[in-house]
Parts: structure tokens; sequence; C-alpha cells
């Protein structure tokens, strides 16, 4: 399917020094359920979060039968338990992040929790957020570790898209915080754990060679945005969408128009940022981010909804499919991450 040219923006199918061409899709794992994020261990080892609760792990190619860990989470709509990042020293910590639903008496939250594994299995359970605004849509719950060492999580705006706006909520915001759930003395608003705000539904993020900070969002009926995020800024939602050119905010590196890509999980490899699309079913290039020229295309097709991508120890990109998350057609060995071979 041809991309809409939006904002003066070429579509191309331009090949790149990291991933020349058509790239071969091989199955690294199937039969998993809405697996949602994924996260490389040292020596290879791969986790995986299942939407339903589950935290499994991929030793040599083989997913082990029993659960790394299980958690209470509810599994609503699109809520569930989703992002994932292991502690940048996790080979001496046995850290892993998760960003899951929880229900409360007061309705639906999200939480940023930090499980220790022993021996592969999680041994203990501290929250190091807690009170997300959460909804059966607009949960973010991405997590990433920065070259900084800190810990950055996306907040949806729960389906209160006011809230986008608020500083005072952390809703609609992307959130920094100290591996140990405290607040950075320098982040950009003092005391608070907000990055960047006016966000609607941010489900990736993924740091250039440069150090740069960009982020994926689902638009309101298309207009899906990457921005490239500041410290403190502000990137519009609800008051614009897309490329409004209104100086208040800050305009997306490139939008999808009246196409819709539903981008989720993103990643740098080399200069090229590789965006995996739900609703548009593909995974996305976007070339040019460093000279200010932003082209897109399509690399890979035919899998379904993509939800993660993200580069192995093998320098390999890895992508799972979200075929079984209510809004797709799952094949009889959904769902499935995939290897991307030149």
């Amino acid at each position: 399917m041809r991309l809409a040219i939006v904002a003066a923006l070429l579509v191309t199918l331009a090949s790149t020094s990291t991933l020349r061409g058509a790239p071969i899709a091989e199955v690294v794992v199937a039969g998993l359920e809405v697996p949602w994020a994924l996260a490389f261990a040292p020596g290879g080892r791969m986790f995986v979060t299942e939407r339903p609760g589950r935290v499994r792990l991929v030793v040599e190619g083989h997913l082990l039968p029993e659960p790394v860990a299980t958690l209470n989470v509810a599994a609503v709509g699109e809520g569930g338990l989703m992002g994932l990042a292991l502690d940048p020293t996790f080979g001496q910590t046995g850290f892993l992040y998760v960003c899951h639903t929880l229900s409360t008496r007061g309705g639906l939250v999200n939480r940023i929790v930090r499980l220790s594994l022993r021996d592969d299995r999680a041994s203990s359970e501290r929250v190091i957020l807690d009170d997300l605004p959460g909804a059966s849509i607009h949960d973010g719950c991405r997590l990433k570790f920065g070259p900084d060492g800190k810990l950055y999580a996306t907040a949806g705006d729960a389906a209160q898209s006011e809230l986008a706006q608020r500083r005072d909520s952390p809703a609609g915001k992307i959130l920094r915080l100290n591996p140990d759930g405290t607040v950075p003395d320098d982040n950009p608003f003092p005391g608070s754990p907000v990055y960047s705000l006016g966000h609607r539904n941010p489900q990736g993020l993924a740091w250039s060679g440069d150090g740069r900070l960009f982020a994926a969002e689902h638009g309101s009926s298309a207009h899906d945005e990457i921005n490239e995020i500041r410290p403190g800024a502000n990137y519009g939602w609800p008051e614009v969408r897309g490329r409004a050119g209104d100086r208040r905010f800050v305009d997306p590196v490139v939008e999808s128009g009246t196409e819709t890509w539903a981008p989720s999980g993103i990643a740098f490899l080399g200069d090229d940022l590789f965006v995996a699309g739900l609703r548009g079913r593909r995974l996305l290039r976007v070339t040019g981010t460093r000279d200010g020229n932003p082209r897109v295309s399509t690399v890979l097709s035919g899998w379904g909804r993509l939800r993660e991508v993200v580069v192995g120890p093998d320098g390999l990109l890895y992508v799972t499919t979200s075929n079984r998350d209510g809004r797709g057609f799952p094949a009889p060995d959904d769902d499935r991450v995939l290897r991307l071979k030149p």
C-alpha cells in the first residue's frame, strides 16, 4: 500500500546500510498470547510480556514452558501486562521492570513495578510508580532505560484527553524516573516525573545514536506521530494533532496524515528508525531523522498486526505480532516473534 505524502515528506523504498532491500522474516517463537514487549538479557536470553499477565523467557530459541512471573492484571481492552525493561545492570541485580493495568475500587489504574529474579523466577515485587490513570484504551505503558540510566515510561491519556495538558496529572505524558522510582533532580519540572506532555497514546520509545529521544504516538482518526522528545516540551494533544504549525507546541518529525499506522514499538538500527504498526499491519522505516528530511517506507508486511520491534544482541531486528489482541485475524501459530535478516 502506498503511503500518503504528508507535509512534504517523500515516501520511498530506499535501502540502507543497516537493512538492505526486502528482509527475510523467520519465526523465532510461536504460540504466544498477545506479546507486548521484548527485552534481551546478557547472554542473549529474551524476556517477553504477554498481555494476560505472564512474563515469558526464551532461551536459545526455545520458549520455556513455565512463566518467569505471573501477575494479577486487569486485561481489559488494551490494558493488561504491557511494558518491559531490564535494569542496565541486570546481570548483577536481576531487576526487571514491568508496567501493567490493575483494577481497583476507584477503577482501572496502571502501575510500574520492579521484579527481582532469582534462578529465572520472580522472587519479590516492588511498586515503583502507582496510580497512573488507566482505562480500556490509551494506557501507554512502554518502558525503556535511557542512555542516562533513567527509566522512561509512556502514559496515555486514559481516554480523558484533557489530562494530557495538566501538569498535575501523569496521564498523556512521558515520565522519567530514577530506577528506584524517585524523581531525578534534573527533571524539567522540579519534583515531578513528567518529562514531556500533550501526548495522546504514546507506545514507542527509542534513542538515536547521537542520544536524541523519539516517541511514537497514536493519533485520533489517523495523524499518527513520530516525535523528537525534548525535556519539558508540549506536543499539543488535545489542542492540536499532527503538524499544526502552532508555536505553543512541538510538531512531530513525521506524521501519517490521513492514513493510520497505529504505531507501537520503535527501535533505531544505525541511523534508521523502525516502527511497528498495529492497524497499519506493517513495519515502517523512517530515514533522514538526522538531516531533517525524513522519508518513510514499508519494510515488512503480510504478518498482520505488529506490536514491538527491538534490536537483538546479534544486530538483527526482532518484531512481535499482535493478532490475538481481539483486533486481528490470528493464524494457528500466532502470536509470534519474528527475526528479520537482510
